[in-house]
């Protein structure tokens, strides 16, 4: 249903929550006192990613939107509890998106930035490769391929100049285009916001190189990072010029205790975030390919917020290829994709970039493809 300007915390009994569509890798869950419910759709205004049930009596604190800055301010705990839920469920949903898109199982030892640094330099990509290499031999300076990281570091050293391989504690980068910003299974505290130019977050998986996001001026990546303190589960690279903001633990603290406003908005950002991975979920349950790529495309058209006028088509920054990469399309299905997303009625491409004729329209259309298919698993 639609979102609501509210969301509510529990003050006594209990309740399931449960998704109506099959969500990959998410069960019902119990909530009972101190838990929250309906955070993800108000602070994101995207629809509801859940249906909810009282099993007892229940008490519950409503909360809206605008009083959120509030909250935090009187109850800073209640707060950082719902930020740190959040980076958690995203964690377990980004997991779940490796294993299911992908067909990989989720490793994050510092071990793999080796293979990482080699399907780099073999791509032709010496930069990124030197940044991946030296972080290999900054946390794994007993691994079996020291030897042969220290030699190749050190001849890629000589050409290029990769960024901030020792951050100093700056609060913002300027990074070129096709340079690494992280890289996966690297450790990290920071957190990132786009200033300006767009970042790529991709995934090195049996030998080349899938985008899970693109991410524009105002989106935030490296979150989970900060808050759980595990490696990082993807790479991120400069897919134009960028300007980006850091915040690292130190300052992320201090926002929540100073800058509630701050906080209420990186709240919606994460909100936002949990909302696409429910939708990139329902998405891998569309076996066709064709319906499995306008839904992802009608995904980022709503995700980037733009309000279509009638008639005038929209367009996106969106390649053929970048669709096809984010539906984890097989290599030797790439073509045939290609051509049934470009042969579709709601689909045109110009210079190379994804044009929506009628925006209405496509969002329908997927809407319709997840509602059938939604219809044929339960039959």
């Amino acid at each position: 249903t639609p979102a609501t300007s509210c969301f509510y915390i529990i003050q006594s009994g209990k309740i399931r929550c449960f998704h109506e569509t099959e969500v990959p890798g998410n069960a019902p869950r119990m909530l009972g006192p101190g838990d929250f419910i309906g955070v993800v759709a108000c602070m994101s205004s995207h629809s509801q990613t859940e249906s909810v049930i009282a099993l007892t009596n229940v008490v519950a604190i409503k909360v809206n939107r605008d009083q959120y800055p509030e909250l935090i301010m009187k109850n800073t705990p209640v707060a950082m509890k719902i930020v740190r839920s959040f980076a958690q469920e995203m964690r377990v949903l980004n997991d779940n998106l490796t294993k299911i898109t992908l067909k990989n199982t989720v490793t994050e030892t510092p071990d793999q930035l080796y293979p990482i640094a080699l399907y780099y330099e073999d791509s032709g990509w010496s930069e990124i490769a030197a940044y991946c290499y030296y972080q290999y031999l900054k946390e794994c300076p007993n691994g079996k391929h020291v030897e042969h990281a220290k030699k190749r570091f050190v001849l890629l050293r000589k050409r290029t100049n990769p960024p901030y391989l020792e951050p100093k504690g700056e609060t913002m980068r300027s990074y070129k285009k096709n340079t690494m910003i992280f890289s996966e299974c690297q450790s990290g505290s920071d957190m990132f916001i786009v200033q300006s130019g767009s970042v790529k977050i991709v995934k090195v998986v049996d030998g080349s190189e899938v985008m899970l996001a693109l991410l524009k001026k105002g989106d935030i990546f490296g979150e989970m990072a900060l808050l759980d303190n595990r490696p990082r589960s993807a790479c991120a690279v400069a897919h134009d010029d960028c300007t980006l903001m850091v915040i690292n633990r130190t300052n992320f603290d201090q926002m929540v205790s100073t800058q509630p406003q701050l906080v209420a908005r990186l709240t919606s950002m994460f909100a936002e975030r949990l909302w696409s991975m429910y939708r990139q979920l329902a998405n891998t349950e569309l076996r066709n390919p064709r319906e499995k790529m306008v839904d992802m495309l009608a995904l980022q058209v709503e995700k980037s917020r733009q309000q279509p006028v009638k008639g005038v088509p929209f367009e996106t920054d969106f390649t053929v290829t970048d669709i096809i990469n984010l539906c984890g399309i097989p290599s030797n299905e790439v073509r045939t994709a290609a051509w049934q997303l470009e042969s579709d009625q709601n689909v045109k491409v110009k210079n190379g970039k994804i044009v929506v004729p009628d925006v209405e329209e496509l969002i329908k259309q997927a809407a319709f493809y997840r509602k059938q298919n939604s219809k044929h698993a339960n039959e």
